[in-house]
């Protein structure tokens, strides 16, 4: 009994140490194989193919994140509405409740983000 478990654990062991072997053999060979000149402009920050101007300190406005809840309420509306519009025929009338009590809080939400006017375009 011992010995079994014993061997288990040595066959894990193996496994492990041949896992991080490969690992670091992965990123050594990586290592001596890559070519590098490292210059002033290669050092730049690079982004877009804009020059960097200023610090790298932004602040966020916090209208920003309204418009983030405002895709979270669609992209959850979606995930949950599309798969039920496919099955709801199998699923019958109890689920139909269950939709319109989801498009209920869907609708709180919105109505939070039009009394805030964000679905303004000005």
């Amino acid at each position: 009994m011992i010995g079994q478990v014993s061997q288990s654990y040595g066959v894990v062991g193996a496994i492990l140490v041949l896992g991080l072997g490969g690992l670091l053999g992965a990123f050594a060979l990586n290592k001596a194989l890559t070519i590098t000149y490292p210059t002033t402009e290669k050092l730049k920050t690079y982004e877009s193919g804009v020059d960097p101007v200023g610090e790298g300190w932004a602040q966020v406005h916090i209208r920003y994140y309204l418009f983030a809840y405002l895709y979270v309420i669609f992209a959850v509306d979606a995930v949950y509405l599309f798969p039920w519009a496919t099955v709801f025929a199998a699923v019958g009338v109890a689920s139909l409740i269950e939709m319109f009590i989801f498009l209920a809080f869907v609708a709180v939400g919105l109505l939070y983000a039009y009394r805030k006017g964000i679905l303004s375009w000005t």
